[in-house]
């Protein structure tokens, strides 16, 4: 089955996807702004943007339910494409050949990603490379970082600093728990600078949690 690729442009870029479409070895689906409902996103390999019509802050919320895809943007010129911190970005005019070769090599390397992530609220945990990311922004992670994610992110009850403790550090539960509050401390930190997110780890008397958001694309 091929895969299915949604375009996401300008009318003037949406016809000349539209002119070499029967080139590519995967599906091109054109996304109609008048009837957003339509798509089943979870069959859906990645998506390709026009950054013409990305400005446009109506289209900007609907892009952003594609979190957990990945993202190709397309730039005009050089001086726009270095204002934007995206992952993918690809700058025109490009040759058909390139064209193919990086779509198709982005797609594959998201699913690799994507094998050794996990959802996180509105996040991607990925462990391999140690990053959390957010619409194709991301920041790095130490190990202890990454653990501390996936530890909290599985427990549905918040978590005392001895049990972090005891889970990440193999101390004893009387151990000094000042390690815990340093890394938390850092870890909000990286986070709120950043995201501006000043939740993404909450607190109460019993110790920490992540309260999960769940994302729903429609």
């Amino acid at each position: 089955m091929k895969l299915e690729i949604l375009v996401f442009g300008s009318e003037n870029f949406n016809n000349t996807i539209q002119e070499i479409k029967e080139n590519f070895d995967y599906s091109l689906i054109f996304f109609d702004l008048k009837n957003p409902q339509s798509y089943n996103f979870a069959t859906i390999a990645g998506v390709i943007v026009d950054t013409q019509i990305y400005k446009n802050n109506n289209n900007l919320s609907i892009i952003n339910k594609f979190n957990t895809k990945p993202v190709i943007y397309f730039f005009n010129d050089l001086d726009t494409i270095n204002q934007y911190n995206f992952n993918n970005k690809i700058l025109l005019p490009i040759s058909l050949l390139e064209f193919k070769n990086k779509i198709r090599n982005i797609i594959a390397t998201s699913k690799f990603i994507l094998n050794s992530s996990i959802e996180v609220k509105d996040y991607i945990l990925n462990k391999n490379e140690k990053k959390l990311i957010k619409f194709d922004i991301s920041i790095s992670l130490t190990e202890r970082e990454v653990q501390l994610i996936e530890l909290l992110f599985k427990e549905k009850k918040s978590l005392s600093k001895s049990f972090i403790l005891k889970k990440i550090w193999n101390y004893s539960s009387s151990a000094d728990t000042h390690t815990v509050e340093t890394h938390i401390y850092r870890l909000r930190k990286k986070i709120s600078d950043k995201f501006k997110d000043n939740n993404f780890i909450s607190n109460n008397s019993n110790g920490y949690s992540l309260w999960r958001r769940e994302i729903k694309l429609h």
